[in-house]
């Protein structure tokens, strides 16, 4: 049975899957060693699903069966009977008290023909009633009866679902010990095999790490992602029109991204497609755990926005950029004087200031509360007219919050 159980799950249709795959492999490969661990694994837990079921099966499923379609339904059944017996009882005293009331009056009008037959009517209907009266007490004691005998075995009916708990349980943890016991042996046997080169950090050009881990496991002072796609563009895309704002296609996106994540030099190609470096530049803004303007400065970037005098502005955006940790500046003060420079081509390009604000501000500045997936920015951030306005600013009045000029080929990329 055990056996015949555990085929039929998918668990382990996907042992086999993978059983048939590493035939093909090395097996002593990294992946055939993982491939073999998890078809062996797979299979294991198959067996101990299978095992469960069978238990649940004869231990909890079949005798609270035989409570639903046994036990339960005559005691039902013994109830509605009663039911229907009270009724019959009460439509016979009914019957009986309007004889009552017809022989009383046939008895005040003296003897006769008609008294008899009411009389004799009366003894009838009394003699049911007695008769329906009693099948009522006999039906009554049965009925009580089976709700006794049911009320004694409470307690079993409710171990049984303590032993549902129990089994369940019992599954998990053997589900948990045997996958314990594999990945502890998988990842011990993966990490001989891997290198552990110091000079090869695992974070690096990683999308998704946070900005200070980035850099410091690279000893760069700007983001390698953020870096290499700016001088791509200023090599390619400056007279791209609608940079940032069209779509790239999601396969070269996905494969520029995978380039930049692994530190790889092989960016040739994608020079002649700006729209998937922007795409790429857009994405790592958008991944970083906390934006490049920081959570802690949302308020007052929001607050910069609001105010009207041009004088005012600008003093508050410097006091604002000033607050920034020295990484965030430096990255930030690179992008903005690049994006400055694209907006100098706004003719061409049809990249306003407003328009690159527009479609990078949510990138570079989002509140904390909306952050449970970082990639799906809520809407009310997406389209906050302030964040656009502040990001706006920034670019109009690059040259006077970060002075001085930015060597973009400071790195020879």
């Amino acid at each position: 049975i055990l056996g015949s159980a555990q085929k039929k799950l998918p668990l382990m249709a996907l042992s086999m899957a993978m059983a048939e795959s590493f035939k093909e492999l090395d097996t002593e490969s990294s992946l055939g060693k993982a491939l073999e661990m998890g078809c062996c694994i797979q299979s294991s837990l198959a067996k101990i699903l299978a095992e469960f079921e069978i238990a649940l099966e004869h231990d909890v499923l079949q005798p609270l069966n035989k409570l639903s379609e046994e036990e339960l339904p005559i005691i039902l059944k013994r109830k509605k009977t009663l039911q229907k017996l009270i009724s019959d009882w009460n439509t016979i005293k009914s019957r009986l008290n309007q004889a009552a009331k017809s022989s009383s009056n046939s008895t005040g009008t003296g003897a006769g023909p008609g008294a008899s037959s009411a009389a004799n009517k009366l003894e009838i209907l009394k003699e049911e009633e007695e008769e329906v009266k009693r099948k009522v007490e006999q039906c009554k004691d049965e009925y009580m009866a089976d709700l006794y005998h049911f009320s004694t075995k409470e307690d079993s009916y409710a171990s049984y679902f303590i032993k549902l708990l129990e089994i369940q349980a019992q599954y998990h943890r053997q589900s948990l010990g045997s996958l314990d016991s594999a990945l502890a042996e998988l990842k011990e046997s993966h990490s001989q095999t891997e290198p552990s080169s110091p000079a090869a950090p695992s974070v690096v050009g990683h999308y998704g790490v946070s900005l200070q881990t980035h850099l410091r496991s690279l000893g760069r002072e700007i983001a390698l992602p953020i870096e290499a796609c700016v001088m791509m563009l200023l090599a390619s895309g400056m007279k791209e029109e609608g940079l940032f704002r069209l779509a790239a296609g999601a396969s070269v996106l996905r494969k520029l991204k995978s380039s930049l994540a692994s530190g790889s030099n092989a960016l040739q190609e994608f020079y002649s497609d700006p729209h998937a470096v922007a795409g790429a530049l857009k994405s790592y803004l958008r991944e970083l755990p906390q934006p490049l303007m920081t959570f802690e400065l949302y308020n007052q970037w929001v607050q910069v926005a609001s105010l009207k005098d041009v004088d005012s502005r600008v003093q508050s955006l410097q006091d604002t950029c000033s607050r920034l940790p020295q990484e965030s500046y430096n990255n930030l003060r690179y992008l903005i004087k690049f994006l400055a420079k694209l907006a100098e081509h706004q003719e061409v390009n049809k990249m306003t200031p407003s328009n690159i604000a527009i479609v990078l501000g949510p990138n570079l500045l989002w509140p904390e509360q909306s952050t449970g997936d970082p990639v799906q920015l809520d809407l009310a951030s997406v389209s906050s007219i302030q964040v656009v306005n502040v990001v706006e600013a920034l670019i109009q009045k690059a040259d006077v919050l970060f002075p001085g000029e930015v060597d973009f080929n400071v790195s020879g990329m």
